[in-house]
């Protein structure tokens, strides 16, 4: 059973077989409800009063691992291989979105409360250049790096099975094979939410 708690309404919990009906609009950059993309597979998850979609998928109903390269923000190239081993946070983010502001904080403290050598994060902003995104890390306290999608045809292709990038924000929890763990579809509205699900993934290999 996965019980979540968020900040606001109680969290509703739900136990699935094996589709997740939306209990409402996704609190997201875009009106796209993205209901078909995680209704298949995934047998738990909550969904909070406010929207918030959070989804762990199974160990045996992982897709392959994701692999990627991009070029980060600072102009370091930074691919998959860097984090096999490591519970790698994705999230994904551009300047201009409210949501993307509002949950900044909230993935900053859980990236300082969990990061470390188990546990990496890593950004990828889907719409602004390398400036736009430093400036936004460094008005917002962001302290870990992110991939630029702009231009990078293969980044964008890399994460196309794990979340369309027209969907904003969303954020992965992929597990130390390089498989997707969990997704939270809308802006983390409180740290713990985030670091439960890295907790519950690192307790795999337990």
């Amino acid at each position: 059973m996965v019980i979540r708690r968020g900040r606001g309404p109680a969290s509703v919990a739900l136990a699935l077989s094996g589709l997740l009906v939306l209990g409402g609009a996704l609190a997201a950059c875009t009106a796209d409800p993205l209901a078909e993309q995680y209704r298949a597979g995934d047998n738990k998850g909550f969904i909070a009063a406010d929207g918030l979609e959070t989804v762990e998928i199974p160990s045996e109903q992982r897709s392959a691992p994701l692999e990627f390269t991009g070029v980060s923000d600072t102009g370091e190239t930074i691919t998959s291989e860097d984090f096999r081993g490591q519970v790698l946070v994705v999230n994904f983010w551009y300047a201009a979105c409210g949501p993307c502001i509002v949950e900044a904080p909230e993935l900053e403290a859980a990236y300082r409360e969990v990061g470390g050598p188990d546990v990496a994060f890593l950004g990828i902003n889907t719409a602004d250049q390398a400036a736009t995104a430093r400036s936004f890390a460094k008005d917002n306290g962001i302290s870990y790096p992110s991939l630029i999608s702009v231009g990078d045809r293969e980044l964008k292709l890399a994460f196309a099975e794990a979340t369309p990038l027209n969907a904003t924000p969303v954020t992965l929890v992929v597990d130390p094979d390089g498989r997707v763990a969990a997704r939270v579809i809308g802006a983390v509205s409180d740290a713990s939410i985030l670091t439960t699900l890295v907790k519950d993934t690192l307790a795999e290999n337990g």
